[in-house]
């Protein structure tokens, strides 16, 4: 994502270490699309976010040639994660920049607040401190969520109806016993969420990666068209560009 020239990712994987660390294994993780950049290739970016610590949201072979070709960089991660974050990385403690559900963080352009997020159920450690997250950031006049990984759960559009969002990117693979992963929203929840929060446009996600854990991005369009969502399905590698007149009315 691009604003006045500030560039944000979030959770970038940009390798394919699953692929090779699930290979011959119960759980293959055989790739529908291929990485549509080397994360080594990519500049100018002041900020990189890591909802969780699964490999796919966070990915040290996309986050070390990252890191070091922006040495400027932030990393946004969820405050409960830092000690796995600072031991995968070999960064510093008080490097990454961490977050719990309600808090919120300014870098720049950004402001970022937490939302916590249920993969499969809201977790917190110790302290009581979510392990997954979703980020409300809001620069300029815009406002976007990315959800992270999440399933529905009592409170989410409650606490993401008040920001009145003109982006929001969500889950549609849903969940599945045998795949053995922890699940996210459906086609049908994402759409609902998308709805009943007031979001202006949404954009789903979290398909066409991995073979064993997808779903049909043209169901999604059939469920969204029905229902009257407004929404954008974007391709590997494809760009969406956004005008202020498209943003909902405040």
């Amino acid at each position: 994502m691009a604003w006045n020239g500030h560039r944000l990712l979030f959770d970038p994987y940009l390798s394919d270490s699953l692929t090779k660390k699930y290979a011959d294994t119960y759980k293959p993780h055989v790739r529908l699309t291929e990485r549509v950049i080397a994360p080594e290739r990519l500049e100018g970016i002041a900020v990189v976010t890591s909802s969780h610590n699964h490999t796919d949201h966070f990915d040290a072979e996309t986050l070390l040639p990252l890191i070091k070709s922006n040495p400027r960089i932030n990393l946004v991660i969820a405050e409960a994660n830092r000690d796995f974050v600072v031991e995968r990385l070999g960064v510093a403690r008080d490097w990454p920049h961490g977050l719990n559900g309600g808090d919120w963080l300014r870098l720049g352009e950004f402001t970022f607040r937490g939302v916590p997020s249920a993969h499969d159920l809201v977790e917190t450690d110790a302290a009581g401190r979510h392990k997954f997250l979703g980020f409300v950031v809001q620069f300029g006049p815009w406002t976007l969520y990315h959800s992270g990984d999440t399933r529905w759960y009592d409170g989410l559009e409650a606490r993401l109806k008040r920001f009145r969002i003109d982006v929001g990117l969500l889950p549609i693979n849903g969940w599945a016993p045998e795949r053995r992963v922890a699940g996210n929203l459906n086609i049908q929840e994402a759409v609902s969420v998308g709805l009943n929060t007031g979001m202006a446009l949404v954009v789903p996600h979290h398909f066409d990666m991995f073979a064993f854990n997808t779903a049909d991005p043209e169901a999604f369009r059939a469920d969204a068209q029905r229902r009257g969502l407004i929404f954008r399905i974007l391709r590997n590698g494809e760009r969406l560009t956004l005008r202020h007149d498209e943003r909902k009315p405040a």
